[in-house]
């Protein structure tokens, strides 16, 4: 039998999740081995004689650094400081208000208040400094002592544990803040893909004005953004792939290709690069203009002409340090497309890493084809004009 609930109460039920079940596992593991390293570890630095080895704020500290690495309530600074000065703050209501409610709600605001202006709000501070208050007889001796035996110690651990960890299972930990991508030239503008859109200060500015605290890093929320963008502009071009927009007939060289040859073919059809192939036809690698360029060392010659004809000129002997064929001066391996590949998939490459043309590749990595940087943008363009003409 389906209950159906009222809308107000269905309202109120949680979103289903979107975590599948390797995370889910990943997570769970962390935590296990996290309190377990914690736990041992601490008793054996401790000693027997030690009252308290391990307290119980961990629990949800380890919650925050395997489940959700990326928030910035997880973060080194806010685990160690956030449960470290929290526990000092409780320690310090303890020992001047004697009545324990008070103590505790004491505790408790003065606890984030601190945490909020050092920059470590951690969730788990919060039952640090409570634990400080409530903790009994064996707490209260130890005094302030208690915030960094167990409680600092204890934070230290669970954090090593979750660097090797998360590093180990492939989440970038600790998650520091990295809002706008290198740009490949190395200057001062945004890539491409940001000057559209919203920007940093954007984002920044709407954060300031919501003024609550989000458990999400803000590069995350801007790369969800950016995601979400792509992926509402690819359900618009989904359906246009590389195989139909690229150029077929592909000129190609051979890893033993000599460069004299290679440049005369670039320069007769007026090309900016080559896929390098083997004898199966499978791309190796490309060759482009700015290879000859660059390992002519062009800069500072006093003639370009004869440096690159000296560079050109093929060896009388075998034995020489100087570049002779095409697979010497390549870049391998090169990125390539499929045949199936959606090209707003090839946005990103060409636009903010730099490159101008992506070599297409059939099932087994024979060349089919080339998209250049001309090819995208007429097909782009072309997307566009069909999409005003829906409307």
């Amino acid at each position: 039998m389906n209950l159906r609930l009222p809308p107000w109460l269905h309202s109120l039920l949680p979103a289903a999740s979107t975590v599948d079940a390797t995370e889910r596992l990943r997570a769970c593991a962390g935590a296990l081995l996290g309190i377990a390293t914690t736990a041992s570890s601490s008793a054996w630095l401790l000693g027997p004689q030690a009252a308290t080895t391990l307290v119980a704020p961990m629990g949800a500290s380890a919650v925050l650094l395997f489940a959700v690495p990326a928030s910035p309530l997880a973060q080194p600074w806010s685990i160690v400081g956030g449960n470290t000065v929290s526990a000092l703050v409780g320690v310090a209501c303890a020992l001047l208000i004697p009545s324990t409610p008070l103590a505790a709600a004491a505790a408790i605001f003065l606890a984030i208040g601190a945490m909020f202006m050092l920059r470590c709000v951690h969730p788990p501070g919060g039952a640090a400094a409570l634990t400080a208050v409530l903790g009994g007889p064996a707490v209260h001796a130890a005094g302030f002592g208690f915030a960094f035996a167990p409680v600092a110690l204890n934070s230290l651990l669970l954090l090593a544990v979750a660097v090797l960890y998360n590093n180990a299972t492939g989440r970038r930990y600790p998650h520091a803040q990295r809002l706008q991508p290198a740009h490949p030239h190395q200057t001062a503008d945004a890539v491409p893909t940001a000057r559209l859109g919203f920007t940093v200060e954007d984002l920044q500015r709407v954060l300031k004005d919501y003024n609550q605290v989000l458990d999400v890093s803000a590069d995350d929320l801007a790369g969800l953004f950016v995601q979400t963008e792509m992926q509402a502009f690819r359900r618009r071009v989904a359906d246009t792939r590389c195989g139909a927009i690229m150029s077929r007939d592909v000129l190609t060289v051979e890893y033993a290709t000599e460069l004299a040859e290679a440049w005369t073919l670039m320069r007769e059809h007026g090309l900016q690069a080559l896929p390098v192939i083997d004898r199966a036809r499978r791309v190796i690698g490309i060759v482009t203009r700015s290879d000859f360029l660059h390992h002519a060392d062009l800069l500072g010659h006093a003639s370009l002409r004869a440096r690159v004809h000296e560079f050109l000129r093929r060896t009388p002997h075998t034995h020489s340090d100087k570049h002779e064929v095409v697979g010497q001066i390549m870049s391998s391996p090169a990125r390539t497309a499929t045949l199936e590949t959606p090209i707003v998939e090839l946005v990103p490459w060409m636009a903010d890493t730099g490159l101008h043309h992506v070599p297409v590749v059939d099932a087994d990595r024979r060349i089919a084809g080339m998209v250049s940087q001309t090819d995208l943008v007429g097909a782009l363009y072309e997307s566009s004009l069909a999409q005003l003409g829906r409307r």
